[in-house]
């Protein structure tokens, strides 16, 4: 099963910019659609964007768009997710997770078909 890994978390200002990657142990994952989801403390799990397997297709959460973007490069087996912009309100733990029923879903992949999920990287915004 692929596994997954986040990095780039990390304690920023608000209005400062962050990058994320997720690294796939598996070249399957080139087949997958990818999904970032965030959870901060005391609140549930929040789905924030979401790219196909080509890259062609994005979906982002109403409170972020404009802000972040997500992309992905399939020859290292990475995706990204650029975050400009922060404030407090993006302060939580971040996943990555990936869709192994399909490449894309319309309008977005579903949270329920997203398996196996990453361990997470804190991302903290000072105000």
């Amino acid at each position: 099963q692929v596994q997954l890994a986040e990095s780039g978390g990390g304690l920023v200002q608000a209005g400062d910019s962050l990058r994320l990657s997720c690294a796939a142990s598996q070249r399957a994952f080139t087949t997958y659609a990818m999904g970032w989801f965030r959870q901060a403390p005391g609140k549930e799990r929040e789905y924030v964007a979401a790219i196909s397997n080509s890259g062609r297709n994005v979906w982002y959460t109403d409170s972020v768009k404009g802000r972040f973007t997500v992309s992905r490069d399939n020859a290292k087996n990475i995706v990204y997710l650029q975050m400009n912009n922060l404030n407090s309100d993006d302060t939580a733990v971040y996943y990555c997770a990936a869709d192994r029923t399909s490449g894309w879903r319309l309008p977005r992949p579903l949270i329920n078909d997203f398996n196996p999920w990453g361990q997470g990287t804190q991302v903290t915004v000072s105000s």
